[in-house]
């Protein structure tokens, strides 16, 4: 699939979003999983949570343990087998789903063809809002005014071309002002088992982007992936900045 797929996809509107809240946001944040799911019943989406949901296996994938990769993927697309629409908080594990579970199953003609279905369904986010339903402006107003930049996660930007869908939603968002990041496009220095493989490398690209975060003026991040977010907020706060970064869910949902 190219990135803008979605011009060959079925219609979404009116269709039961399946949610899947990654094992993250699941973990760490909660309470962004808990925004998206408002955010999405704000535009009229019937919204249901499938209980058997785990990983998407994206890690066991990128370390190259295929094998075990497959045993997750499958409880996947078990757990999402019934789904008419899948939408995750994630462009990453989104790219995972759409992009690799194909590949994953290339061998296997049953599990393929459910790989292949479950790419078709799946969205990322604000891709879902933009592309799928034609929303945004989500009539939502912040307490007070906030000025935001927008870090571009490497896996929706680069996998599935995430970059002006955040932009045009937090563009309507009332009492805020959208600034641009130097660097925007520029990985964090997480990059799943890269941070750990190559911590040193990881460290220098994140102190880069912490510096191009405190050059911004912005008083507050905002991303798409919850890695990214972890990543970032860790080298800020071992810098001793105020500024912090949020889920995009979370500004959508007005509670930045």
């Amino acid at each position: 699939m190219s990135q803008n797929d979605h011009t060959s996809r079925s219609d979404v509107r009116g269709k039961r979003v399946s949610f899947f809240v990654t094992c993250i946001v699941d973990m760490i944040y909660p309470h962004s999983g808990m925004a998206a799911v408002e955010v999405l019943e704000r535009v009229g989406a019937s919204v249901d949570f499938p209980a058997a949901q785990t990983c998407c296996g994206q890690m066991g994938f990128n370390g190259g343990y295929r094998d075990e990769a497959r045993q997750v993927a499958r409880q996947f697309l078990r757990a999402f087998a019934d789904a008419e629409v899948i939408v995750t908080p994630s462009g990453s594990c989104a790219t995972m789903v759409r992009h690799y579970y194909p590949e994953l199953f290339a061998d296997d003609l049953e599990w393929r063809e459910r790989a292949e279905q479950a790419a078709r369904i799946t969205w990322e986010l604000t891709e879902f809002l933009v592309d799928g339903l034609g929303v945004t402006d989500l009539g939502v107003s912040l307490r007070q005014p906030r000025t935001v930049a927008l870090h571009d996660a490497c896996h929706g930007l680069r996998g599935l071309g995430i970059q002006r869908q955040p932009r045009a939603l937090l563009a309507k968002v009332q009492n805020l002002t959208v600034v641009e990041l130097s660097g925007a496009d520029q990985c964090c220095g997480f990059g799943g088992l890269f941070a750990v493989k190559m911590p040193e490398i990881s460290s220098a690209m994140l102190d880069q982007k912490v510096g191009h975060i405190t050059a911004s003026g912005a008083d507050a991040i905002v991303t798409c992936d919850a890695s990214c977010l972890t990543q970032m907020n860790g080298g800020l706060s071992r810098q001793g900045s105020a500024v912090r970064v949020y889920h995009v869910a979370d500004v959508l949902a007005g509670r930045l």
